[in-house]
């Protein structure tokens, strides 16, 4: 099995989180519970466009979640509803107001290899208010990533017009499916 790389601004969006809502102190704890390669990268500043270890990653998540949350990953989807405020207000903002949301979701699927570099995303309709996203493919599944995907959907159908958002993964690698799935319906 290989090991997945993700680019750096689905870090970064996670660091910035830390810092506008913790603050420095925020901030010191983070280091004092990263691993010595998560902590470097952090302090040399992550670089949105470079490609990081999918381990430091899940790892950078999870310590939030602990430190933040109560440690039961409830905190992953909001961090990752930041995400696609963070990363896609800002140069897909002309999209997310011309597009459909199934367009803008439709967009993910090509988008995925600039993000991640394992593995690729389907989506697929079952109504105009519904969309089913299926990750293929993965080399290194997790609960984070999936919950992670499943915040950014949320978001990104909020963000195309979609009210009162309902997702929920129904498939899962680590539960012994072909595929992870996150279905999502919307107003």
């Amino acid at each position: 099995m290989g090991v997945a790389n993700v680019k750096g601004s689905a870090l970064s969006s996670r660091v910035l989180w830390v810092q506008l809502n913790h603050g420095e102190k925020g901030m010191s704890r983070l280091l004092a519970q990263a691993t010595p390669e998560l902590r470097a990268n952090i302090e040399r500043g992550i670089h949105k466009a470079q490609w990081y270890p999918f381990d430091q990653f899940i790892e950078l998540i999870t310590t939030i979640d602990r430190l933040f949350g109560k440690g039961d990953l409830e905190l992953v989807e909001e961090l990752a509803r930041h995400g696609a405020d963070a990363n896609l207000t800002t140069i897909y903002r002309l999209f997310y107001k011309v597009g459909t949301t199934h367009w803008i979701l439709g967009r993910a699927v090509r988008l995925w290899s600039a993000h991640y570099d394992s593995g690729y995303l389907e989506v697929m309709t079952r109504g105009p208010k519904t969309a089913v996203l299926r990750i293929r493919g993965f080399e290194t599944p997790h609960e984070v990533h999936c919950r992670s995907v499943m915040g950014w959907a949320g978001r990104s159908i909020e963000l195309s017009g979609g009210k009162h958002v309902k997702s929920s993964e129904v498939a899962c690698r680590l539960k012994g499916n072909e595929f992870c799935q996150i279905e999502s319906s919307w107003e």
